[in-house]
């Protein structure tokens, strides 16, 4: 999209918000750490529902070391009126988590005292400081000029024509600050994020279907369909509550994977192939054992057959062994005597 049509949508979309919707003021009094805490509520869920998570977990747990060593599964039953209670305990135990490990406190004011780049690049190296957090902690505690968009906020400006597909998906969108002053970042953001709170609890309400195509006409070709899988982004890894520290696992995960359609069948034909031949293999090992077992049995029967030969016939041969041997006894007896015979007297 050409970047005077997006600057006049964006100029659009502030004066429609402002018709429909009150900014909203934050404390900026409190510490930097808390903001990002905060803007973990926050995220994707509406101001109300956020101030009211927050006050809670203040309320309920002793300190924030007692939020850090909590399991997740905790965390989200104390935040369940959020849009997406697991997702927020997580990355507010993960912020938590690195903190302590890094200052062994709960205090982020010395960020304050650096240069505004480095104390946002140190911000973004925090685990679970998803970009949304970031951006508001900026806006809100250095008095930067940064506009913060979760998902609602993203897909919001997706359907209106204002981001692409690729920035939606990167959670960044070019323009956004020049388009808006700085002076009025932090309205303007309000603003929006009221409009993307109420998507994200109901895309597809007629009321923001109607302020969604009073800022451009043409985004309803963008809205999304009933029974449409939503692209929810990247989001961050859980810890694993089931070790004895909390720690997280320190890697994101992407959603489901994609399975490539050709690369499953090469493999359901590979698989089914070797388990043919292991078959025929086993046939084959099966009938060369059963060969084997046969000769065996026919040999232990010869063995058997002559070993069982009847008493009856072992004493006949042993009768006619006997009788051979006096027959030739005899006939040499015989010889010797006709032999004496013809010998003759002296």
């Amino acid at each position: 999209m050409a970047g005077p049509n997006r600057s006049s949508l964006i100029a659009k979309m502030y004066k429609v918000l402002k018709q429909q919707y009150k900014p909203i003021l934050i404390d900026g009094q409190r510490p930097l750490l808390e903001h990002m805490l905060y803007a973990c509520c926050l995220e994707n869920a509406p101001y109300e529902k956020a101030e009211k998570v927050y006050q809670h977990l203040n309320s309920s747990f002793f300190d924030w070391n007692e939020v850090r060593v909590s399991t997740v599964k905790e965390l989200a039953e104390a935040m369940r009126e959020l849009p997406d209670p697991t997702a927020a305990a997580a990355n507010l135990k993960c912020i938590l988590q690195n903190v302590f490990e890094t200052t062994y406190s709960f205090d982020l004011e010395t960020v304050k005292k650096q240069n505004i780049g480095v104390g946002i690049k140190r911000l973004a190296k925090l685990e679970g400081a998803s970009p949304f957090v970031v951006a508001y902690t900026t806006q809100h505690a250095l008095g930067g000029h940064s506009i913060p968009l979760d998902r609602g906020a993203l897909d919001v400006l997706y359907v209106i024509g204002i981001a692409s597909e690729a920035e939606r998906k990167s959670a960044s969108v070019g323009g956004l600050e020049r388009a808006i002053p700085k002076n009025k970042g932090r309205e303007f953001g309000s603003l929006l994020h009221q409009l993307a709170a109420d998507y994200v609890a109901n895309p597809f309400s007629s009321t923001v279907k109607n302020l969604l195509l009073g800022i451009n006409p043409q985004a309803r070709e963008r809205f999304p369909k009933r029974g449409q899988k939503k692209d929810i982004g990247e989001p961050l890894a859980v810890p694993n509550s089931n070790k004895p520290d909390g720690k997280p696992s320190g890697a994101k995960q992407v959603g489901k994977p994609v399975i490539n359609k050709g690369t499953l069948d090469k493999s359901n034909r590979e698989v089914s192939s070797h388990l043919d031949k292991s078959k025929r293999d086993g046939t084959k090992d099966v009938k060369k054992a059963g060969a084997a077992g046969s000769a065996a049995a026919d040999a232990a029967t010869r063995r058997g057959a002559t070993k069982s030969q009847s008493p009856a016939k072992s004493a006949a041969k042993a009768g006619r062994s006997e009788r051979g041997a006096l027959a030739r006894h005899g006939a040499s007896h015989k010889s010797a005597t006709k032999h004496l015979s013809k010998r003759k007297p002296r």
